[in-house]
């Protein structure tokens, strides 16, 4: 008996055969390609939280660790759930635009979608600017599974939302620990080490930093009186003066 998400993965087959060839290759190249974009913007996120806080780089470097995570969960479920390929499974469907998988690499959630998804929070966290990159291309990675004909609908939904709660729960309860690691690695003597957890903030003179005015000199204070630099026979009535000793001034 069909169900909903047949018909749904149906409709989705149908419209992508319908698409010019080279729509068709962009989708199939996409699927792979997005994983590759991820791995690099991951770097960029890495090297970008070098100079900053602790915390910063503890977020950067979680964010691909958790999306292994992730990925090993999604692993499991299939070897539990054990759902057929909709390529295979149902009925009256299109050829899909690849390769069906063989039997045993169950559909049951999508690979891609969970590390699509891991991969767009991950990244958001740890460069909030790129959010409006990161999460269209998971939507879109996800999609082309359904477009290329490999996966159901719903297998790539629950993939984008199981990546995307695992690595949120994940960096909110390793980060504080991981930060002060960080900042042990900072002040590591081993090259490589401090190399990787970076400088941290800068402390420089650069543009933008602050320099603070140097002091006030203290002000010239005038010698004390000394009573003993001074001769009372010296006193001239006179002139109502006294006659100074030089020598006894202090130097």
């Amino acid at each position: 008996m069909d169900t909903m998400t047949d018909d749904l993965y149906r409709d989705i087959t149908e419209f992508a055969h319908d698409t010019p060839s080279w729509f068709q290759h962009l989708a199939e190249v996409w699927t792979e390609l997005g994983l590759l974009l991820f791995g690099v913007l991951f770097i960029v996120a890495w090297w970008r939280a070098r100079r900053g806080d602790p915390r910063a780089l503890a977020v950067a470097v979680l964010a691909p660790l958790a999306t292994a995570v992730a990925y090993v969960g999604s692993e499991l479920f299939k070897s539990v759930i054990d759902e057929e390929r909709p390529c295979r499974a149902v009925s009256g469907a299109l050829t899909p635009l690849v390769e069906c998988p063989p039997h045993g690499d169950w559909s049951f959630p999508s690979n891609h979608s969970t590390i699509a998804g891991a991969a767009a929070i991950g990244l958001a966290l740890a460069w909030p600017r790129i959010a409006a990159l990161t999460v269209p291309m998971a939507v879109l990675m996800a999609f082309s599974r359904v477009f290329v004909g490999v996966h159901y609908p719903h297998d790539v939904v629950v993939g984008l939302v199981f990546g995307a709660l695992i690595v949120f729960l994940l960096v909110r309860v390793a980060t504080r620990p991981v930060a002060r690691i960080t900042l042990a690695m900072r002040g590591s003597s081993t090259g490589v080490v401090k190399w990787f957890a970076g400088p941290g903030p800068s402390r420089g003179r650069g543009r933008g930093a602050h320099v603070p005015a140097p002091a006030p000199a203290p002000a010239a204070q005038p010698p004390a009186y000394d009573p003993a630099a001074y001769d009372p026979a010296a006193y001239d009535p006179p002139t109502m003066t006294i006659r100074r000793d030089d020598t006894q001034q202090p130097r």
